[in-house]
């Protein structure tokens, strides 16, 4: 591990707020934004080094990208300094969809036009979404059959336990089909001494208690958001996209969110630099569950980011114990599998279903997938660009 000099954790956090207010495309380019910065730049760890953690994020469920930036700042300042990454890179994109719930709610009816645009987007977004992690995830028969199958799955049984289900699914029948198609992980050096066995076990357990209270938390109590934000963040495999059906399953039932400003909120996130996560903090402030209305955005940002945080800490010991593990690798691939079947679910529903009524959403929709994914146009501006466009749709 790094033998350089701890830093103080306000550098880390002005180290990552600039990456925060900067880092637009989503996971794969974050991992891009943090090589360049920590290992060709300021050369806090090698590549092999980097590689290792890479791996372990890409492995453990969460946000990977916010595990990653994490992992890395924890090796320079420790728990209070990985803390202050996390805060650095969240906050930009986390006061703006928190500032995006309160102007929904000002504006209200007003902002109809412009919901409509960001609807449409969220198809295009998706539809894309749906497409690479298929790609990446899904390239033979029996992977497409697992998320073909768990998507028909999640559209005919409703419910907020489904969705578990379906990744517990996944995972048995990736060890069932993928035993033989395991792959060799990095060994991650010094994990031992990064983090102790109490710090291992602390973070294990405080995740398995959180969880078993979130699954135990009424819907309509008043720590409902912390409940499904929590179980969110917990089971997110593949991808921030795939909390778009995790939380809708959750937050928009329960009658927190409504349908329509759940997905404008999903949308205006794409629009936006850091993690995908944040938009946690809209549903939280959306849901006015709080006065004011932005603590319940931050608690709802906390919760969908600690699950993942608990893991990363709690199984970095753990790594090389089980990296190699025929059963967990094989039940990963099925996982993966089956997440990509649940987010093409929710393009199927609710996102097309909300998105798409009449011929000019579907030519608004297919323009802008096409921009995204033939011309690789940033999805800033297809989101901004639909939004604006939500006004002309809507006079066709």
């Amino acid at each position: 591990m790094s033998t350089q000099q701890p830093l103080s954790p306000l550098k880390i956090f002005l180290i990552y707020l600039r990456l925060g207010c900067l880092s637009f495309g989503g996971p794969v380019a974050h991992f891009g934004y943090y090589k360049e910065e920590f290992v060709s730049r300021r050369k806090w760890l090698t590549e092999a080094h980097y590689a290792e953690l890479l791996a372990l994020c890409q492995f453990v469920p969460g946000p990977s990208s916010s595990q990653l930036g994490f992992a890395i700042a924890w090796q320079r300042g420790r728990l209070i300094g990985a803390c202050a990454a996390w805060i650095g890179f969240s906050l930009p994109s986390a006061l703006i969809m928190s500032a995006f719930a309160y102007g929904l709610t000002a504006i209200g009816d007003g902002a109809a036009p412009v919901i409509h645009g960001l609807l449409i987007a969220a198809v295009a977004v998706v539809a894309k979404a749906v497409l690479d992690l298929g790609k990446k995830l899904c390239h033979d028969l029996p992977r497409i059959l697992i998320a073909l199958g768990c998507a028909a799955l999640v559209l005919c049984i409703s419910g907020t336990l489904i969705q578990m289900g379906v990744i517990l699914l996944g995972v048995a029948f990736g060890n069932a089909l993928f035993r033989k198609s395991t792959q060799d992980k990095p060994e991650l050096q010094g994990a031992q001494q990064l983090v102790s066995k109490r710090t291992m076990l602390v973070a294990l357990t405080s995740f398995s208690v959180l969880l078993i209270g979130s699954l135990l938390m009424p819907p309509d109590s008043s720590g409902a958001i912390y409940g499904m934000n929590y179980r969110a963040g917990a089971m997110v495999f593949g991808g921030g996209h795939v909390v778009l059906p995790l939380l809708h399953d959750s937050v928009v039932p329960s009658g927190l969110v409504s349908e329509s400003n759940f997905l404008a909120g999903y949308s205006a996130a794409q629009a936006l630099p850091g993690p995908l996560f944040t938009l946690s903090a809209f549903l939280g402030t959306a849901s006015q569950t709080t006065n004011p209305q932005w603590i319940g955005g931050l608690i709802a940002l906390v919760a969908i980011f600690l699950p993942g945080m608990l893991l990363l800490v709690g199984l970095l010991p753990l790594w090389n114990t089980f990296r190699n593990k025929v059963w967990a690798q094989a039940g990963l691939i099925g996982a993966n599998a089956a997440v990509v079947g649940l987010l093409l679910a929710a393009l199927i529903n609710p996102v097309w279903a909300h998105g798409i009524q009449r011929w000019p959403d579907a030519a608004l929709a297919v323009a802008a997938f096409i921009a995204l994914s033939r011309f690789k146009v940033p999805a800033w501006l297809v989101v901004f660009s639909c939004g604006a466009c939500g006004y002309g749709v809507q006079l066709v």
